[in-house]
């Protein structure tokens, strides 16, 4: 899948989205926040945050930002924010994932919800997720990731190839994300009917990837992260742009080159 499939897809389940996934995934929507034990004034960043059904459930007294790819999704998320009033929602904006506009070490906390598997590139969107989250902060996940019973993953594997229409890969390995990614989990939990989902928690261990890009005597922790992965260490670094925070992001269009 490339953005411009994702946008389609999600163009198209704009309109119904709450009502096809709202209530059902919402157990993990809360369970998610509940682990967050967001504290007043912490800066969130929430990926993927599309009609903003998360939104209400955040403390007021933290300040929330919100990014995603489609406009169709964030103008049902901007006109939640408007309708119920929720004043720790500082803002939504259309930007990539894997090319956030934000500066470095920006949010206390971030979390994706039911979007790891949207991305076009996963691990991507996690060295972003890494890199715009202060370090020694935290990472938050919920998704599905291929089911761990062989007939359950032959069914979801079956459902591949439908990936373009549906706007998500049902495949994504949870071993595979967690390796490629080096995600330093701590907890991981079920959610959702069945456990079917996965909550993961994970500590933004930014600071032991600049050691390591520094001992590989990498001039930027982006080239570094190359140099790591060539190496088949285990960590992965993010890329660093050392500019300041703004309350007025640039946003990073879909039409910009990966």
């Amino acid at each position: 899948m490339n953005i411009r499939t994702i946008e389609r897809a999600y163009r198209r389940y704009a309109p119904g989205y709450d009502l096809y996934f709202g209530r059902f995934l919402q157990p993990g929507r809360r369970a998610t926040v509940q682990c967050m034990s967001c504290h007043p004034g912490e800066r969130i960043l929430e990926v993927g945050v599309g009609t903003g059904l998360s939104l209400p459930l955040y403390p007021p007294e933290t300040t929330v930002y919100g990014i995603d790819i489609c406009p169709e999704m964030l103008a049902r998320g901007s006109a939640r924010v408007f309708r119920e009033h929720l004043e720790q929602s500082a803002g939504l904006c259309r930007m990539n994932a894997e090319r956030m506009g934000f500066a470095d070490d920006t949010f206390d906390k971030v979390v994706a919800m039911y979007v790891v598997s949207v991305a076009p590139n996963p691990g991507r969107m996690v060295d972003e997720m890494r890199r715009v989250c202060k370090p020694h902060g935290e990472l938050y996940f919920v998704n599905h990731f291929l089911h761990p019973h062989p007939a359950m993953a032959f069914i979801e594997r079956m459902a591949a190839p439908l990936s373009r229409f549906l706007g998500f890969h049902p495949t994504l390995s949870l071993q595979g994300l967690v390796a490629e990614a080096s995600l330093e989990v701590t907890e991981k939990t079920p959610v959702n009917a069945f456990g079917y989902w996965t909550l993961l928690r994970a500590r933004n261990n930014k600071q032991t990837f600049r050691r390591a890009a520094v001992r590989t005597g990498c001039s930027s922790v982006a080239r570094g992260t190359a140099e790591l992965r060539a190496q088949g260490a285990t960590a992965v670094a993010a890329a660093q742009d050392g500019s300041e925070f703004s309350l007025n992001p640039k946003i990073v269009s879909a039409d910009d080159p990966a």
